[in-house]
């Protein structure tokens, strides 16, 4: 069994966020929704907001909406917190609503990043926004929380700007722009903000307010874990380690005398050491401002992380040289365990963006606290109809989604590579309690009128890591590994499925709770290591569907995602029909794929699409590989080259990725999943015939495409929308909860439903 978190090494190093003493303003009590407006603030008797909170999300006072988790953390800091929702952005009057915040503006697009919510894979804009009342498009700009900080200090030039949420988080070091097709700055540096958060905010958050609240300047506030901001220099004191450049032929060094010192070794190549054996190393005290490390140490001598910084390729290089922008984004994610993390420079013309090490993640009683503030647990009156109903024209469907939802953890040890979790929320599993989540139900119960007694997901970005972690609290925090299951499932991790299985069986022994559902994607290689958990998950937590993503069948895309094979999904499949049938239950599995990921061909394509044909598979919604800034696969769709092996100049055909570029060989990888459709059969056939698969087009069983093309489709698409599954024909509620891999629900994958018969 693994380490409770909140005594992990972790932990210990961190201050509790429940453990400030309250600001004077919480004399003024809980406010039933945060204010957005002057008329709110004086019937709550405010004369100003300590705090103003701009996102471009409407107003949902739920604990799955950020706005809503960070204004209510500082409210029961007791600051004084407002709302600025999804304000008009060509001017800054909208900005001046509330009036001069005391302490800072905080900024944040909303819970999805502006640029995905904005555009489709195919770079063309959405006529929607399911953050929006009504499901209307164009009420946030492109990269909102860039424009936001701008036009606040327009409003106000003098107060303080934080940005965060996960865009933020995605653009904290010069990064790849898929909508633009180039390397961008940080975002801090065209945002003009004073700190940028990254990650889960609440702790840094939480320091940040009470230190400013205190008059310390927030110039000075350079010290928070999970923060980035501009300075000239490194400061005095630190050991700058330079790795701005790859590994390429030159002079080979000589060996190390293996009789030599730590301190002769050091001195030798102009540096000194703390201590002689195993102790610290750091720069002497009259070393010169940012000292570079040098020299190779020896493997005995251990450096000071906490006084260590990584220097990476400068913003001029990187935009230019795709080789030195995946060697960045690689030492990026190989510094994402707050156990051992350094802070990371890059420099940005004459000021470098300093990024300091990531947050300490949440205890278990810390977690709690924060999903146990008083949520309204609805959207604001502004957006209710006269009778104060939110059923109208202005609902909001991502709140429709997640409001009989439940999230219960946080994190996402699968380091999946087209996934932004890594990025946003890390790789330590940060879980509530049992207690913090079955109140969560019964108040869902008791304060939701529309209940109906069915809670759509109990989940997170994962549905099943709940409790899962490290088995040793020190190998977790010395570990590097990119993902715990990938290529296997690490021996020190411990798999122990009886926590989640326990909450289960006791959230749906409550008192009006119908039915308990699983919304959020499984992983299921991690699943089969427990029978017990896939039982009681089959037979009493399907709604007739459950979703999984294997995303592709063939080992080239697969090692460039790191997930399992195929093998690891049949499995499943097995263990999923057995416990169906034992129930008496006719259940199907919906799995997702992605089209057009790095390091996959044609031919895998090809593949995928007979084995859907063979499986009784048809996809009806269709994801293209959506390149998100700094994630590991939009490294390797931007320089071709594999970034979880090591960079080299001359690459071998291992560094080599196959990148599906361009708008046609992306409609034909999508055209492969929907074999099915009569409109792809004129590019499929044209396609087979160039890869010498013609024998793949004919009328038999066996064959993927037919030979005759039929004038129209014959009411085809009629027919399949009036037998759609819910799973295809809209997002499943709860869905949302996969809302921190910055991408919308609706394009998470291709959802596949199995073939009927009279289909």
């Amino acid at each position: 069994m693994n380490a409770p978190l909140d005594v992990s090494l972790f932990a210990r190093a961190a201050k509790p966020i429940t453990s400030y003493r309250r600001y004077w303003a919480a004399r003024f009590g809980t406010a039933p929704f945060l204010p957005t407006s002057r008329a709110e603030m004086e019937q709550l008797g405010w004369d100003s907001c300590d705090v103003i909170v701009v996102t471009g999300d409407a107003y949902v006072d739920h604990p799955s909406f950020g706005m809503a988790v960070i204004g209510r953390v500082l409210e029961a800091q007791g600051f004084r917190v407002g709302i600025i929702a999804q304000p008009d952005w060509h001017s800054a009057d909208p900005f001046k609503a509330l009036g001069r915040p005391n302490l800072f503006f905080g900024v944040t697009a909303g819970n999805m990043d502006s640029m995905i919510n904005r555009y489709t894979a195919d770079r063309k804009i959405r006529s929607d926004d399911a953050y929006t009342p009504g499901d209307v498009g164009g009420k946030r700009p492109d990269r909102a929380s860039l424009v936001y900080s701008q036009r606040c200090r327009e409003a106000f030039p003098d107060a303080p700007i934080v940005m965060g949420g996960i865009e933020g988080s995605l653009r904290r070091i010069a990064h790849y722009d898929y909508w633009q097709d180039k390397v961008r700055r940080s975002i801090l540096v065209d945002a003009k903000c004073d700190l940028l958060l990254y990650g889960n905010a609440e702790r840094a958050i939480v320091e940040i307010a009470h230190r400013l609240a205190a008059k310390e300047p927030i110039a000075n506030i350079t010290d928070v874990r999970g923060t980035a901001f501009i300075r000239r220099s490194t400061p005095e004191g630190w050991l700058e380690i330079d790795s701005t450049s790859v590994d390429q032929p030159g002079r080979v060094e000589d060996h190390v005398n293996p009789y030599m010192t730590i301190a002769d070794q050091a001195k030798s190549q102009g540096e000194s050491c703390a201590r002689e054996e195993g102790g610290e190393a750091s720069v002497s005290a009259d070393a010169p401002a940012g000292q570079v490390l040098q020299f190779v140490p020896n493997p005995r001598l251990r450096l000071n992380r906490d006084r260590t910084v990584i220097r990476l390729p400068a913003f001029e290089q990187v935009k230019s040289d795709p080789v030195l922008y995946a060697h960045a984004n690689r030492v990026l994610h190989l510094e994402t365990n707050p156990g051992n993390a350094r802070a990371l420079v890059q420099a940005h013309g004459d000021r470098d963006v300093w990024v300091n090490p990531p947050p300490i993640p949440l205890t278990t009683a810390e977690m709690d606290h924060v999903f146990g503030l008083p949520y309204a647990r609805s959207p604001h009156p502004r957006y209710a109809d006269e009778t104060g109903s939110h059923e109208g024209a202005t609902k909001i469907p991502a709140w429709e989604m997640i409001r009989f939802s439940v999230n219960i953890m946080r994190g996402c040890f699968g380091g999946c590579t087209f996934c932004s979790i890594t990025e946003h929320e890390g790789r330590i599993i940060q879980s509530r309690s049992e207690d913090s989540v079955i109140r969560e139900i019964e108040e869902i119960r008791d304060k939701i009128p529309a209940f109906t007694g069915v809670i759509s997901d109990l989940g997170g970005p994962t549905a099943n890591m709940y409790r899962i972690g490290c088995k040793s609290p020190e190998i977790e925090a010395a570990c590097r590994k990119p993902s715990c299951v990938y290529p296997g499932i690490c021996s020190n991790l411990n798999t122990d499925h009886g926590p989640l299985i326990k909450m289960y069986r006791r959230a749906r022994a409550l008192k009006g709770v119908k039915k308990i559902l699983i919304g959020s994607g499984l992983r299921y290689d991690l699943a089969v290591q427990s029978p017990e958990y896939v039982k009681e998950l089959v037979q009493h937590h399907v709604g007739g569907y459950l979703k999984i993503a294997p995303e592709h069948t063939e080992s080239g895309p697969l090692s460039k995602m790191m997930k399992p094979g195929i093998g690891s999904y049949d499995r499943f499949k097995q263990m999923f029909e057995k416990y169906s049938a034992e129930a008496g239950k006719k259940q199907y599995l919906i799995p997702y794929f992605i089209a057009a990921h790095p390091g996959t061909s044609d031919e895998d394509m090809m593949n995928l699409a007979l084995w859907l044909k063979r499986n009784g598979f048809r996809a009806d919604q269709v994801q293209t590989f959506y390149p998100s800034p700094m994630a590991t696969a939009t490294a390797m769709y931007h320089s071709g080259r594999n970034t979880l092996r090591k960079l080299r100049r001359e690459p071998t055909p291992e560094d080599s990725v196959d990148v599906v570029r361009g708008e046609r060989r992306r409609r034909l990888h999508k055209a492969f999943l929907r074999y099915h459709d009569p409109n792809n059969w004129p590019l499929l056939r044209e396609a087979l015939k160039a890869m010498g698969r013609a024998d793949l087009i004919g009328n038999g069983k066996h064959h993927l495409i037919p030979t005759f093309q039929p004038a129209t489709d014959g009411g085809y698409q009629s027919a399949r929308r009036k037998n759609s599954t819910p799973s295809a024909a809209a997002p499943a509620k709860g869905r949302l909860l996969t809302q921190h891999t910055g991408l919308p629900p609706r394009v998470t994958g291709s959802a596949t439903k199995p073939v009927r018969k009279g289909r």
